[in-house]
């Protein structure tokens, strides 16, 4: 009796035999694992029945977000008492980012070679190192060469992380680990910039030596407590590679085109024109003080985690698809808001409604990734988080030329047409839940 063979897949990963079809054997786990340890599964808590591996990734976050957030208001002040002019001091930020694009795709491919473990606590070292060395700085060209050299170790640690955590997690778990991951550089996210703010106010290089020090911490906490990367007993080293799915065969399978473009515009509207656009929105055109930027930036944070937590459990329950959907809408329907005649009372009422939307794709792109690429490959999530990138480094500059030649209005009705084109992305994209997958342990 011979065993049923699975049905012909199109190129573009779609079941020639069947509309709608929901599990494609191009989105299934490889026959044979790149990787196997057993797990040790979380027993108790809001992260029951999860690889230990999920609470580690989010405690290491957390310090790596919070040390980010100290030393951020510091980095153009500090850059400034060089004499340099704001556009100089802008560029230090910009080298952490481009660095972090440019290198991306290496970093993936040290994934592969080396593994997860080495290659995070390697890129945590780098930042650690190159902050502390920023804190000593003598001129400004050493300030930026420092911060651009960060930034590879940043993109080291995001790649690394993401793989290990997609990789340990079955397609029913990943919802809720992005979620506690993603929690976690919430939660540091708002608990840095408040102590950055004092320390900065005590010492401009303070901050940078006090990010290397919960930088070091979490490179330890990774080292000591994360597990070696492992093949299955018996696996040539040559099928492990084999079993990588490439980028180029990534990119033809539609769900990692929605993945990668919904965070594309995630990251160009929250991250990039959120941070670029508000502060001045709020002094420019409502002409307020600055406090109500915070205000506002507190109520999308407090959007944030009221889907975050549900989210992560819908994207386990009901699927990946309708949550990218209801992001995209939900986080354009706030940015539209924005479009409107500007009003302090409107304004608060777009960032919660922006805040919403958002937290559910702090979670839908990165368990959908999770399905396709699951443990096969670096050099995917590196793609993936390139996409994202991409979106913070161009949505500032484009909505900000827009908000300086046509208005306000106009730029974030730009930011509200790239979600959108996102959702239309995300709406052709098939379901990659695969509900019946039991837990790995």
């Amino acid at each position: 009796m011979h065993p049923a063979q699975p049905p012909e897949v199109s190129p573009d990963g779609a079941d020639p035999t069947e509309a709608g079809v929901t599990e494609l054997p191009a989105l299934t786990e490889p026959a044979v694992p790149t990787e196997q340890p057993s797990r040790t599964l979380i027993r108790r808590g809001p992260l029951q029945g999860l690889p230990v591996e999920v609470a580690v990734l989010s405690a290491v976050a957390f310090f790596v977000a919070a040390g980010f957030g100290i030393v951020a208001p510091a980095i153009p002040v500090f850059a400034r008492s060089f004499g340099v002019s704001r556009t100089a001091a802008g560029a230090v930020i910009s080298a952490f980012a481009l660095m972090r694009l440019a290198s991306a795709l290496g970093c993936g491919r040290l994934v592969n070679r080396l593994g997860e473990r080495v290659v995070l606590g390697t890129g945590i070292t780098i930042v650690a190192v190159s902050s502390a060395l920023a804190g000593l700085s003598a001129n400004y060209g050493q300030l930026l060469t420092l911060r651009g050299a960060g930034g590879i170790g940043s993109a080291m640690f995001s790649v690394s992380a993401s793989s290990l955590l997609l990789s340990v997690t079955s397609s029913g778990q990943r919802g809720r680990a992005m979620g506690a991951f993603s929690g976690g550089f919430l939660l540091g996210g708002i608990a840095g910039p408040g102590l950055g703010g004092l320390v900065t106010g005590w010492s401009l290089r303070a901050p940078f030596f006090l990010y290397a020090g919960t930088l070091a911490a979490a490179g330890g906490v990774g080292l000591l407590m994360l597990p070696r990367r492992t093949r299955r007993r018996g696996q040539p080293a040559e099928q492990a590679a084999r079993s990588l799915l490439t980028v180029r065969e990534a990119v033809r399978l539609p769900a990692f085109r929605a993945a990668a473009g919904v965070n594309l515009a995630d990251n160009w509207a929250a991250v990039g024109t959120r941070s670029a656009l508000v502060p001045l929105l709020v002094v420019e055109a409502l002409h307020r003080s600055p406090i109500w930027t915070g205000i506002g930036l507190t109520v999308f944070t407090l959007g944030n985690i009221a889907t975050l937590t549900v989210g992560s459990r819908l994207a386990d329950r009901k699927g990946r698809r309708p949550l990218l959907l209801a992001g995209c809408l939900g986080s354009a329907a706030g940015t539209a808001l924005l479009v409107l005649p500007h009003s302090l009372p409107l304004f608060l009422v777009a960032m919660a409604v922006f805040g919403l939307g958002s937290g559910l794709l702090d979670v839908a792109p990165g368990a959908m990734l999770g399905d396709v690429a699951g443990g096969r490959g670096g050099t995917v999530v590196a793609a993936y988080q390139m996409a994202g990138d991409f979106g913070s480094l161009t949505g500032p500059v484009l909505a900000g030329l827009l908000a300086d030649t046509a208005g306000f209005s106009a730029s974030f009705a730009l930011t509200t047409a790239v979600l959108l084109a996102a959702a239309g992305v995300a709406f052709r994209a098939p379901e990659t839940l695969r509900k019946a997958e039991p837990n790995r342990t």
